[in-house]
């Protein structure tokens, strides 16, 4: 077996496992009062993190069955998140090859923007359905702590996993630039 595509799935069941462990400590019940701020969404940055700098590691099925996961596991309304967050890092995904000569901080801004858009459907939509989407604060703080926590996931996904952009000349298995 190829020893990159070997890797490419390695690393697709690490994405797997991060997700469950994600998805198991905000599961847990460490404070029954009601919390009167939102915590970064931590999956959403790993997804994007990961979509910008290694799309083949995060195709869009297994983005879609995590984030799916995620929606039950979390009782979201099932699905509307999913489909916002895997439109999103296929948008993302289509501008990677521009976004490997940026700079860091452009790559976050690019974050941050996206998040924000994201978040405003997801509320206009919970709207329309007449559902209730939470307080607008929450939703607020918990994208600026997103925002503030996609550095540390990086940092975490580049020197923990070695998930880092692809070099200009790097080529996948049959030849093709990456």
């Amino acid at each position: 077996m190829d020893q990159n595509l070997l890797h490419i799935w390695a690393m697709r069941g690490l994405f797997v496992i991060l997700t469950l462990v994600i998805l198991f400590f905000h599961l847990l019940p460490l404070d029954p009062a009601p919390s009167q701020w939102a915590g970064p969404d931590i999956l959403v940055a790993l997804v994007f993190a990961w979509a910008v700098r290694r799309p083949d590691y995060v195709p869009i099925l297994l983005v879609a069955a995590v984030m799916l996961l995620a929606d039950m596991m979390l009782q979201r309304p099932p699905g509307l998140w999913s489909v916002l967050v895997v439109c999103a890092a296929e948008w993302l995904k289509s501008r990677e090859r521009r976004q490997r000569e940026t700079t860091f901080v452009l790559e976050w801004l690019t974050f941050a923007s996206t998040l924000i858009v994201i978040t405003i459907l997801y509320r206009a939509v919970l709207m329309i359905l007449i559902l209730a989407p939470g307080t607008l604060t929450l939703s607020l703080v918990q994208v600026v702590m997103t925002i503030a926590a996609y550095p540390l996931v990086v940092g975490v996904s580049y020197f923990v996993f070695g998930v880092r952009k692809a070099a200009p000349g790097d080529v996948d298995r049959l030849g093709r630039t990456i």
